[in-house]
C-alpha cells in the first residue's frame, strides 16, 4: 500500500501541476483553459494516469500480474477513467452547482475531497480488477 500511494503522490503532483498551469495560470502566468476547469482537470490527470501506471505496474504491484497483459491495460484506463470521475463531479459541483471558482476552490474539491474518495477506490479496483493474480516465485536456494 505504501507504494502504490507513493506512485499515486507523484501522479497526483503531476495532476495537481498540469490543472493549475492549464486552469489557473501556475508556471504560465497565463491559463490557456481558465474557462474550461473540467477539461484542464481531464487533461491533466490523462498525463497523471500515464505516469501512474508505469509506477504502479513496475513498482507497486511488480508482485502481482493481471490475468491477461492487454486487457489488463485496457482496464487499467477504463477503472482509472471511472474512478476519475469521482473528483470530476467534485469540480463540477464546486464550480457549476455552488458558484465557487478560485484556485483554492477547485483544488479543495478536485484534489483534496474527489482525489481523497478516489484514491481510496482506485486502490480497491486495480488489486480486484487490474493487477488480480498474484507472482508466483520460486523459494530461494542456496546454489548447490
Amino acid at each position: 500500500m505504501v507504494r502504490f500511494l507513493a506512485v499515486g503522490g507523484l501522479a497526483t503532483a503531476v495532476s495537481f501541476v498540469g490543472f493549475n498551469a492549464l486552469a489557473h495560470g501556475l508556471l504560465f502566468g497565463t491559463a490557456p483553459l481558465r474557462s474550461h476547469p473540467i477539461v484542464a482537470y481531464v487533461l491533466a490527470n490523462v498525463v497523471a494516469g500515464v505516469v501512474a501506471y508505469v509506477g504502479i505496474r513496475l513498482w507497486a504491484f511488480r508482485e502481482r500480474q493481471a490475468s491477461d497483459q492487454t486487457t489488463g491495460v485496457v482496464r487499467f484506463f477504463v477503472l482509472g477513467a471511472l474512478t476519475m470521475a469521482i473528483p470530476v463531479v467534485c469540480l463540477w459541483i464546486s464550480r457549476y452547482v455552488l458558484g465557487l471558482s478560485s484556485p483554492l476552490a477547485d483544488n479543495v474539491s478536485a484534489n483534496v475531497i474527489g482525489l481523497g474518495i478516489s484514491t481510496a477506490t482506485r486502490f480497491w479496483v486495480f488489486r480486484r480488477f487490474v493487477f488480480d493474480q498474484p507472482v508466483v516465485r520460486e523459494p530461494w536456494r542456496p546454489p548447490a
